[in-house]
């Protein structure tokens, strides 16, 4: 069933962001028994909200508009990044809302979803006027509750990180909300110091790391061209900001992948023997660009990089940077969507004709929110992630350790013997949950193409669940 007729996209334009997410839940729908009605009520963002307000700085008044778009709130809190970028407007947050809600749907973490933008160069100011501004944006957020840690739980996203989200917390914490036990969790991906949860930087970019695993090991699939070892894998990433270079740090120090190309704004490095990664970032803190690295050549057009040969292609930028225009193009057996939206819905039926096996954004990126919801459980439950049980696992694993040494005649190898015996660290927990959570959400998905011949690729299989569980939501709650 299609709830509104396919966009009809002028031949001469690209299809927006936003025209190629509602094409994607369109053909979803086509798949689902839902009555007109509520499929409509699925489909459209609940609210969308600007703000416009004035902070004076450098001597006189600037002002600044944001949004905050709520997508559905089938159920609450809802959640979703706030970025800080100048080309942010409205009709993008609303998409990323409405991907925010399948996400969290499809992962099973129980969020709604809602998206947030402020139009910002954050390059252009100071860090105590992007402080000020900030905390400026949060108060006009908090007058609106559309932050609240019952509500409405912002996270970091592009232009953002941990020290915005520390100000924005300690800012609602000032403005007096009611609920001052659990106003930590107003927001996630804080500072540490400031009730965040370890592995949550990382926690996107090793979510792609598992996303990429739960594809290989599955059986029902042939691997890439056959090959299941990523030792044995080239590897091209588009965007080396916290999802890119995470995951092309794990996928590289921990799975032997060769990473061969990073592409940046500014163009792209290439190594056919593989990028020394953790060199790479320190010349890119050094220097402002991947570009003058001296274990790479260096090219100027980033456009070209993206058409470099490879298994894996992992865009981890912008939404849209594989269009009908360059689709054709591309030269990878998988892609992983670590970014929102980087492919166009037209890109993607290119694709498809080559071959090419997609791996959607709803799944690949679902690291960031999943992680987010163990943090948000922290501050809301006031107790860290292994307080109750660490030391009972210790004790355990030292009896088993033991055993074993009784049964063998033999000490346990040293090497092994303090891994072994330890109880599990937070970021060990955090790291075992989120694994946990994307297995689970790829299996559901590898189940889905297994048993509905109708549905033919990984994005649809995706979008089918998230919506029928959105759907089965509303019907629980007589909608």
């Amino acid at each position: 069933m299609t709830v509104n007729p396919k966009i009809d996209v002028d031949s001469t334009l690209e299809p927006t962001f936003l025209d190629s997410v509602g094409t994607y839940i369109d053909r979803a729908f086509e798949h689902l028994s839902l009555s007109d009605g509520l499929a409509q009520r699925i489909r459209e963002c609940n609210s969308t909200y600007t703000v416009r307000f004035g902070v004076r700085l450098r001597g006189k008044m600037f002002s600044f508009v944001g949004w905050r778009s709520v997508h559905s709130e089938h159920v609450e809190p809802v959640k979703g990044g706030i970025r800080y970028d100048p080309g942010a407007h409205a009709e993008e947050v609303e998409a990323l809302a409405a991907l925010m809600s399948l996400k969290c749907a499809l992962v099973d973490v129980p969020f709604g979803g809602s998206k947030g933008a402020l139009r910002i160069d954050p390059k252009e100011w100071d860090v105590h006027e992007l402080e000020r501004i900030t905390r400026r944006f949060t108060q006009e957020l908090a007058k609106r509750n559309l932050i609240s840690p019952g509500q409405n739980v912002p996270a970091p996203d592009m232009g953002t990180s941990e020290r915005e989200m520390a100000w924005m917390a300690d800012e609602y914490r000032r403005t007096g909300p009611s609920d001052i036990t659990n106003a930590n969790a107003c927001v996630t991906g804080k500072p540490l110091s400031r009730g965040g949860i370890a592995g949550r930087t990382e926690a996107t970019g090793r979510g792609v790391q598992y996303a990429i695993h739960s594809y290989l090991r599955d059986e029902r699939r042939g691997g890439i061209s056959g090959n299941r070892d990523l030792s044995k894998m080239t590897v091209v990433v588009q965007g080396f900001g916290n999802v890119g270079y995470h995951a092309a740090k794990f996928l590289s120090e921990e799975d032997g992948a060769k990473i061969i190309c990073v592409i940046e704004r500014d163009g792209y490095v290439l190594n056919p023997s593989g990028l020394d990664i953790e060199a790479l970032k320190h010349h890119h803190l050094a220097y402002g660009s991947i570009l003058g690295f001296a274990g790479a050549e260096s090219h100027a057009d980033s456009a070209e990089g993206l058409t470099t040969p490879c298994d894996i292609l992992i865009p981890a930028a912008m939404e849209s940077v594989i269009t009908r225009r360059n689709a054709h193009l591309i030269r990878a057996s998988l892609i992983a969507e670590a970014a929102n939206g980087p492919i166009s819905f037209e890109a993607e039926d290119i694709l498809y004709s080559k071959g090419t096996v997609i791996l959607p954004d709803l799944f690949v990126n679902a690291g960031g929110v999943i992680v987010s919801y163990f943090e948000w459980v922290k501050n809301i439950t006031h107790i860290p992630f292994g307080l109750m049980e660490r030391r009972r696992r210790e004790r355990r694993n030292v009896n088993i350790a033991s055993a074993l040494e009784t049964m063998t005649g033999q000490s346990f190898p040293p090497a092994m013997r303090d891994e072994f015996l330890e109880g599990g660290s937070e970021i060990d927990l955090v790291r075992s949950g989120l694994e946990d959570v994307m297995r689970a959400a790829y299996d559901q998905i590898s189940s889905t193409l297994a048993s509905r011949p109708d549905v033919k690729d990984f994005r649809t299989a995706s979008y089918c669940i998230a919506l029928n569980r959105i759907a089965e939501a509303y019907k629980a709650i007589g909608i």
